[in-house]
């Protein structure tokens, strides 16, 4: 059947059972929740032969500044075909002027540099069953603590700092689907991290801290909350954490490169930075 026979439409949740089908096929381990949630903050592609789900992008816009293309999947019966061009022209004239930035596989880099896309740093991706941590390494009690909603406020304006983009969206979600713990000094949330049911088991991400320290200390905390269980991190800060991660059971299993196209938007304040990232898709 040829590429004349597909539709590209808007997705919607009609559409998540076959884009589970069409990551499982590529490999992904996103659950039907876990596409939903992305499709919750985004505006959706999806390319349809027939009814069936042959290719799909996601726009995440975050504020007016900013925006991510992720879940950018061509079936592999589809590809060569310019498939995947076209679900990324869709996502990009829903980005506008945004600033764009998104993690590429190896597969997709050529495609990415094409529409101006430049490479920026490599994402480390580890995961794994953790291994016990000491019991004075899980927490110290006046300054890690689970957040409530009273902290919202300081985590947002944290995260906008490290980042330079609003993601109060998503903060509320992760607070929804997950938890989140803060990392206070002199009375002042200087770091938090969240953790959630994601693929086979759960994610660590975002961590934002000012240090290595606090990251590791934010690290440790979730770590030892879940003895036993496998996690995952996705890490831009891999120099620094990649070998305390192996360390812990969570070992280096690939990643992909940090890309940004049209770069405009408000640059991270500091000196809070992200230690891991809520997704690949997400940032």
């Amino acid at each position: 059947m040829g590429q004349e026979t597909i539709d590209l439409v808007a997705f919607d949740e009609r559409h998540l059972d076959g884009a589970v089908l069409l990551s499982r096929e590529t490999g992904w381990p996103h659950r039907r929740e876990d596409w939903a949630m992305v499709l919750a903050l985004s505006h959706g592609f999806v390319a349809l032969q027939g009814d069936v789900v042959v290719g799909t992008a996601m726009l995440t816009p975050f504020g007016d500044d900013c925006a991510t293309v992720n879940m950018v999947i061509v079936a592999a019966s589809m590809r060569g075909r310019g498939l995947g061009r076209k679900l990324m022209d869709a996502a990009l004239q829903a980005c506008g002027a945004r600033e764009c930035r998104l993690t590429a596989t190896a597969d997709g880099l050529p495609l990415y540099e094409k529409l101006g896309f430049s490479a920026t740093h490599e994402i480390r991706q580890h995961q794994g069953i953790v291994t016990p941590l000491p019991a004075d390494a899980a927490q110290d009690a006046l300054k890690l603590d689970w957040a409530g909603p009273e902290s919202f406020p300081a985590v947002a304006a944290l995260d906008l700092q490290a980042l330079g983009m609003d993601r109060r969206p998503l903060l509320r979600l992760l607070t929804e689907a997950g938890r989140m713990v803060i990392h206070r000094e002199a009375g002042r949330i200087v770091g938090y991290a969240a953790m959630r049911r994601f693929g086979r088991g759960e994610v660590i991400g975002p961590v934002v801290a000012n240090t290595l320290d606090q990251a590791q200390s934010l690290l440790s905390f979730l770590i030892a909350s879940r003895p036993g269980a496998f996690l995952r991190v996705d890490t831009a800060e891999w120099q620094q954490l990649s070998p305390w991660l192996s360390a812990h059971g969570l070992v280096s299993v690939g990643g992909g490169i940090a890309m940004r196209r049209n770069v405009i938007g408000t640059r991270p304040l500091g000196p809070a930075k992200p230690f891991a990232l809520a997704s690949q898709a997400l940032g």
